[in-house]
């Protein structure tokens, strides 16, 4: 007597993708509800079971559906939106300013949708997501039948859906609850990567995901700026960091690992993390080549990811393993290195392993969940097949195969693509609403780009101010009169500081935009030695608002920002057409006189050499003000020694 089956697949070519790498030609499969009741050679299957439904694959590959190991599906909707960039600028320049202005739980949800056509098309049943708004990606991804691990992000600032990592956390543990549980949806806590955590926010995300036994989804070791941070500031790589934080203690799911050496892998081999590697977008992004075959080599659960659409920019995984395989060959310098066979695995059965997910999902023995995938070995750029070794099938797959070749996908035992058509999404409805929210972030960017001023403002955490200066500036032979002039009883000094600066100006095409200036300040001690240093940008405006007696200049700088990165980063962003280096050593004193403060500065201009110069220069609110401090200004050059000095009307930046 037979038993009985939902659905029966015959007359197909299976790759089981099991421990043995077991392949039946011709095979057959049985499912029962969501899971796998049985696969083997066709005939005794056949003689076994039946089913309701017996779908006759004609030839084609019988295998699980991929399992994608990373990706942020909502930024489907950003996809091409900024490319061509370092991560830093990309990110921070680009993905988070429109982030900030657009992400909403609608565009959480139609980006996931979109994102969840693109993946069943090209045969992916699973993914690990790690995003804004996650409970709006859980919704689309359940109701469009796919399964995924769905990570709430936590960082340290406020972020779209969150105003502090507090209320992200609450978020976190509320999802978790209310998800844990569910038959597609692996709830799970994202930190986001260490640079963007802090120390406790790291300890209070493993603790959670402890807590109620879910995956911990980060970035690291990205990219080899983010290991020499970590170094410089806590004295140690990135993975013994996390490590000391407690982090793997939970069921890690580590993205990237671009830049870790033989110690931190057997740290994750020995903490049972699973690896993520994303081969499109670290070469998109320049980030390097992770020691995948030294992880796999060790028994590292290793798998593949896309990364987010935004810096792929597609969701392909044929092309992900593909180019697994390649990158492998041309890094070990070694063509046997990461051979078909064990590529695919990583698009599997790895990746599900990875995930914390292989007793669900990856391969196809009875028990796993009913994820499967049929693959159209026909088109020409398959052709022709060979069958001397089971390996051939691996490799065309891997080296031949495209996403479009995906004919049919079942998820937990629902078909959600047949004949290569959708249903579970309206792809048509979905492309026209991705096209109006395309036209509204055009619309955003180009208003930003048109202005240095918006572009400084979008990076975020900048402070707008029109700052109004009355100076003068003097060139003198010496600096030690002035010095000793200092001491006169009717000059009260406030405090004194020494240091040395280096200014780098950007000019622009259009001078209507101003000068923008990066300025690297270090304090220096009575011996000259760095006791702090500080970065910061202005924006220049007018550099004469208007000239008062004996050629004391009003001029404004319009906006003032903290300078959090390098200047390579600000070069990139802003892209100017030409850039001007100054570097000058420093005494500065804050004075007052006649109960008015008043800036002092002594300059060396050491690049170019143009000497030594005294500059007076005092904050002003009012025209009236201006006047006033003019006045005052012109008495202090006197008393200091200086009226009979060459005054200078140009900023250094024009001098040069």
């Amino acid at each position: 007597m037979t038993q009985q089956a939902d659905t029966l697949f015959i007359n197909a070519h299976i790759l089981t993708m099991d421990e043995h790498l077991t392949q039946y030609l011709p095979g057959a499969l049985a499912v029962r509800g969501d899971s796998i009741l049985a696969v083997g050679p066709e005939d005794e299957i056949k003689k076994e079971f039946s089913a309701a439904e017996t779908i006759d694959c004609g030839g084609k590959a019988l295998m699980p559906g991929l399992v994608n190991a990373h990706t942020h599906v909502p930024m489907t909707l950003l996809r091409g939106i900024a490319d061509d960039l370092r991560l830093d600028v990309w990110l921070q320049g680009y993905m988070w300013p429109v982030e900030r202005e657009f992400v909403s739980r609608e565009f959480v949800a139609l980006g996931t949708s979109i994102a969840c056509a693109e993946l069943i098309r090209s045969g992916v049943t699973t993914f690990n997501d790690m995003y804004f708004y996650e409970e709006e990606v859980a919704k689309a991804t359940a109701q469009a039948g796919m399964r995924a691990v769905c990570g709430q992000s936590i960082l340290k600032f406020q972020t779209a859906d969150a105003k502090s990592y507090e209320d992200a956390m609450e978020q976190a543990r509320d999802f978790i609850q209310r998800w844990k549980g569910h038959p597609l949806i692996v709830p799970s806590i994202a930190p986001h990567a260490p640079y963007t955590t802090t120390a406790d926010i790291l300890r209070e995300t493993a603790e959670l995901a402890r807590e109620f036994d879910v995956p911990l989804h980060i970035h690291l070791s990205e990219t080899a700026l983010e290991v020499e941070n970590m170094r410089r500031d806590e004295g140690m790589p990135v993975i013994p960091y996390v490590k000391k934080q407690g982090l793997l203690d939970a069921k890690v799911i580590a993205a990237h690992c671009v830049h870790i050496d033989a110690g931190e892998i057997r740290t994750l081999h020995h903490a049972g993390a699973g690896v993520s590697h994303n081969p499109s977008s670290n070469l998109k992004l320049a980030s390097g080549f992770a020691p995948v075959t030294k992880m796999l080599a060790i028994g590292l659960n290793v798998g593949i990811g896309t990364d987010g659409p935004a810096s792929n920019n597609d969701l392909d995984m044929f092309e992900e393993v593909r180019l697994a395989a390649f990158i492998a060959k041309a890094v070990t310098n070694d063509p046997t290195s990461l051979p078909a066979s064990q590529a695919l695995l990583m698009g599997t059965r790895l990746g599900a392993q990875a995930l914390h997910l292989g007793h669900l999902t990856g391969s196809l023995t009875p028990g796993r969940r009913a994820d499967l995938i049929l693959l159209d070995l026909s088109p020409v750029h398959n052709s022709p097949s060979f069958r001397r070794s089971t390996d051939n099938t691996y490799a065309q797959i891997v080296y031949a195969a495209k996403a479009t070749d995906v004919s049919d996908v079942m998820i937990n035992g629902r078909w959600v693509m047949r004949n290569r058509e959708l249903l579970t999404l309206n792809e048509e409805e979905l492309l026209a609403q991705a096209a109006d929210i395309a036209k509204k972030m055009d619309a955003f960017l180009i208003e930003r780009e048109q202005s240095v001023l918006s572009k400084l403002i979008a990076l975020g955490g900048s402070m707008e101010e029109e700052s109004f200066e009355v100076q003068v500036k003097v060139r003198i032979a010496e600096s030690s009169p002035i010095v000793q002039a200092l001491m006169r009883d009717e000059i009260d000094i406030i405090y004194e500081r020494h240091y040395r600066q280096h200014d780098t100006y950007f000019h622009f095409d259009d001078p209507s935009q101003g000068r923008l200036r990066y300025r690297e300040d270090d304090f220096l001690d009575d011996h000259g030695n760095v006791t702090n240093a500080r970065a910061r940008l202005t924006l220049l405006g007018a550099l004469r608002e208007g000239e008062f007696a004996n050629d004391v200049l009003l001029s404004r700088s319009r906006f003032l920002a903290p300078a959090a990165n390098s200047l390579r980063f600000y070069r990139e962003y802003f892209r100017p057409a030409s850039e001007v280096n100054i570097e000058k050593d420093r005494l500065r004193w804050l004075i007052k006189y006649k109960d008015t403060e008043f800036y002092v500065n002594l300059d060396n201009v050491t690049t170019p050499g143009l000497g030594y110069f005294l500059e007076v220069k005092s904050r002003t609110w009012s025209r009236k003000d201006a006047q006033n401090k003019a006045q005052l200004v012109n008495e202090l050059l006197a008393l200091l020694g200086a009226s009979e000095g060459e005054v200078v009307t140009k900023d250094y930046i024009e001098i040069v």
